[in-house]
């Protein structure tokens, strides 16, 4: 892989940190601005729905930029939110700093994963999204881990202070060796990018993604609490339950960029499978440590596992969209970010306690495959063709 490939994992592990961290906070903040803790899942939900929105704007609105220059612009912009984060007493200020700071995120993850794949070969793609793709799952490895123990230590406003840092070796690895053009030459009309949303392929692709992400979210925003009310581990196991669920899914994330290129199918229907089997399980099992500890692991493994390998098969079926097709894929991804959060915080909130989250997770990856299948039937009836699925 490219080096500078490997400098925008760099820059996706601050971001990844962010978007993640507040796994381990989400407490701390309820408790220090008075407000509940499905409120304060909600700043994951927020943070979500502003990739939703700000991928697709962001990444149409910088398609004719330099490359360097977009991803620099967006990393100075999410550097300082977090300061203002790190410093703000108000949770609405907290919670605008969020949206703000996803709009830089999501413009940044669209620019970078479609230079990521314009620095490989053409069937590599795979490998190159899970290169950038393991800045993220690194993030839930150490960063995230280390948010947790910072806000333990000093407060959850550490943890925001340790992003802005992060972000600055960013800053510098970008400017010095990301390339400076947009490769390829002028991108194609704005227009003739946007039909290839109709693609039957890319739509399912999307939603099935959407689907999967949103399981992941909705039980990895509450799995703090999780562990410590269901399972009855001490606060201090929170950042080795963090870092656990982040080493499953870098081995998930690593195993499957070897795979989604050649061999996406039984990645997608064994990976699901068993995705859906785990989040029963983990339901269940919640009140035991050990079997909670290992289920984590898995369904880290298997949630970045399928999730990154339907991130390629987004790219490969964008293939008429080269400067958005990235936007597509964060937008979809984030949608399931934003419901997951939300889905899981209104069972806690209905009084179906700590356990519910997870029930939901197994109810969307059940029901994905249903919903891919009727959706596609619906798309090739009204488009009058029958598109396969897969490449």
């Amino acid at each position: 892989m490219p080096f500078a490939l490997l400098l925008l994992g760099l820059a996706v592990f601050a971001q990844g940190t962010s978007e993640f961290m507040l796994s381990g906070l989400v407490p701390d903040i309820a408790r220090d601005l008075g407000v509940s803790v499905p409120a304060a899942g909600a700043l994951t939900s927020a943070f979500a729905a502003g990739m939703v929105v700000g991928a697709p704007l962001v990444a149409g609105l910088a398609r004719r930029w330099p490359r360097r220059g977009a991803l620099l612009a967006f990393l100075v912009v999410f550097l300082a939110v977090h300061v203002v984060g790190a410093l703000t007493g108000s949770f609405a200020v907290l919670l605008a700093t969020r949206v703000v700071g996803a709009f830089a995120n999501a413009g940044f993850l669209a620019v970078a994963l479609v230079a990521a794949v314009d620095m490989v070969p053409g069937d590599a793609k795979g490998r190159a999204t899970s290169t950038l793709l393991g800045g993220v799952t690194l993030a839930s490895v150490a960063g995230v881990p280390a948010g947790a123990v910072l806000g333990e230590l000093w407060g959850w406003r550490a943890a925001f202070w340790a992003v802005a840092l992060l972000s600055v070796p960013a800053l510098v690895a970008v400017a010095s060796s990301v390339p400076g053009g947009a490769a390829g030459g002028p991108p194609p009309a704005l227009r003739g990018e946007l039909r290839s949303l109709r693609d039957p392929r890319l739509l399912v692709t999307l939603l099935l993604g959407a689907l999967v992400n949103g399981a992941t979210f909705c039980t990895f925003t509450y799995l703090a609490p999780l562990v410590t009310e269901v399972s009855g581990l001490g606060d201090a196991w929170i950042p080795g339950v963090l870092a656990l669920f982040g080493a499953g899914a870098f081995a998930g994330v690593t195993v499957a960029g070897r795979l989604a290129d050649r061999r996406p199918g039984p990645v997608l229907s064994g990976g699901g499978l068993a995705l859906g089997v785990g989040w029963c399980a983990l339901a269940l099992g919640a009140g035991q440590p050990v079997p909670v500890l290992a289920l984590v692991f898995a369904q880290g493994a298997l949630s970045f596992g399928v999730g990154s390998t339907l991130i390629t098969r987004a790219l490969y079926a964008a293939q008429d969209a080269p400067t958005l097709a990235g936007g597509f894929a964060t937008a979809a991804f984030n949608v399931g970010a934003a419901v997951g959060p939300w889905a899981g915080g209104a069972v806690i909130g209905a009084g179906f306690g700590y356990r519910a989250p997870v029930w939901v997770s197994a109810g969307l990856v059940a029901m994905a495959p249903a919903v891919a299948a009727t959706t596609l039937r619906r798309l090739e009836r009204a488009a009058g063709t029958k598109t396969p699925l897969r490449r």
